[in-house]
């Protein structure tokens, strides 16, 4: 099936070489289309790494053995295969991933442990080996390509090529930062639902870029979901070649890691955003914030139960100002909450305040805001200082045809 692009599609940025980061791709046909499918990033010696990954117990080998490489710290090598996700298929599927890395690490004479590997598709069939074998081979003789290239190989349902850049001065040094993501369906933030890659000339102490992720995370790509459902492959991962030779990271004490830390967020935020936008069947892009509520995280789950209920995002596609539907799912969180306390409101416009309805509600400039393509939902929950914004996208019948239609 054809997917046509989404109307929430963002163009793909300039984005310069890190250097440090060399990118090829190729074609290992793990599908039957006409694409590369197969994407090599070579990392200088010594490059750092980190990583967030699914807390799906269903995750796949590419997830268990990656998580066992950033404990390393060190990556030399990155391979990601789009159109098979090789979970759920036992010791034929680790084999599989034991064979890329082998593959790689003879060619750059390198730990296998400092090759890590992504796989995303379709479940439960056993990445082909010969296939991987074949691609890596062509890979590796392949000719560097540029950041669009590489982002729109490892994607699977999505409709556009989705990448972010962005810099940060340290000290008298300026670092970029660029990220290329995969993400449309199987959405949900159990860490990250999707697969993404950062990259940085930045030198940066492994430790300190794992904690930095982490909490880059948990304001980002935890704040998402489509469908609420948690993929077996969920993985980001970050690298440091520290190519620009400024003073390395270790902690928030040295100088510029606040700076790194802040653009590193940006970045994790321009990319969850674009996952969003690439929604299965999206046509509105949706923040819900939370505020009042007992405790940041209270308002993150709050906003998670309004950003994931079938009725809210129903609603939200036909246009309808059912703000009652938002009442349900902050009454169902399972978070602090007081019914004569809440307020809701739509693109500004409150529809609610302290439990009540408001007198003179003009629900047109409502109506006018759900007409538009991103729409702002902010529930007040009256009791605290907590606050979170949660990022998702409409439920549409496109969502359904595309689900129903994924292995043909």
């Amino acid at each position: 099936m054809e997917l046509k692009r989404s109307p929430l599609a963002l163009p793909f940025p300039d984005m310069s070489a890190i250097d440090g980061v060399t990118l090829r791709v190729a074609r290992a046909r793990y599908k039957d289309w006409d694409r590369a499918d197969l994407t090599y990033a070579e990392l200088a010696e010594g490059t750092a790494s980190a990583g967030v990954f699914t807390k799906n117990v269903c995750c796949s080998s590419e997830v268990e053995l990656g998580r066992e490489s950033v404990a390393q710290g060190r990556a030399r090598a990155l391979i990601v295969n789009a159109g098979n996700s090789n979970a759920f298929t036992g010791y034929r599927g680790r084999e599989a991933v034991e064979q890329i890395m082998a593959q790689v690490a003879d060619e750059l004479g390198c730990e296998t442990s400092q090759v890590l590997v992504s796989s995303t598709g379709v479940i439960g069939v056993p990445l082909p080996k010969d296939r991987a074998r074949e691609g890596v081979s062509a890979v590796l003789r392949a000719a560097p390509c540029g950041w669009e290239e590489a982002a729109a190989a490892i994607g699977t349902t999505d409709t556009f090529t989705k990448g972010a850049t962005t810099a940060a001065m340290l000290g008298d040094t300026r670092v970029t930062l660029n990220g290329i993501i995969k993400g449309s369906g199987m959405i949900a933030p159990d860490m990250a639902t999707m697969l993404g890659y950062i990259f940085t000339d930045a030198a940066v102490e492994p430790t300190f870029l794992q904690h930095c992720l982490e909490r880059a995370n948990a304001q980002t790509f935890s704040c998402i979901t489509v469908d609420s459902d948690t993929s077996t492959s969920d993985t980001v991962l970050a690298f440091a070649t520290g190519k620009a030779d400024n003073a390395p990271l270790a902690s928030f004490d040295d100088p510029g890691a606040d700076a790194f830390m802040a653009a590193l967020a940006d970045l994790c935020r321009q990319l969850a955003h674009l996952v969003v936008r690439d929604g299965e069947g999206a046509q509105k892009f949706i923040a819900v914030t939370v505020t009042g509520a007992t405790s940041d995280e209270s308002a993150r789950r709050i906003g998670l139960a309004v950003a994931n209920s079938p009725l809210v995002k129903t609603a939200i596609a036909g246009g309808d100002a059912n703000w009652g539907r938002v009442v349900m799912a902050v009454g169902k969180a399972g978070e602090p909450a007081d019914r004569d306390r809440l307020g809701i409101a739509f693109g500004g416009h409150w529809a609610a305040r302290e439990g009540l309805p408001l007198e003179n509600y003009d629900e047109r400039p409502v109506a006018e805001h759900l007409a538009g393509r991103e729409v702002d939902i902010t529930v007040d929950i009256g009791l605290g200082d907590g606050r979170a914004t949660v990022w998702t996208c409409d439920l549409t019948h496109g969502y359904i045809s595309i689900n129903a239609d994924y292995r043909s």
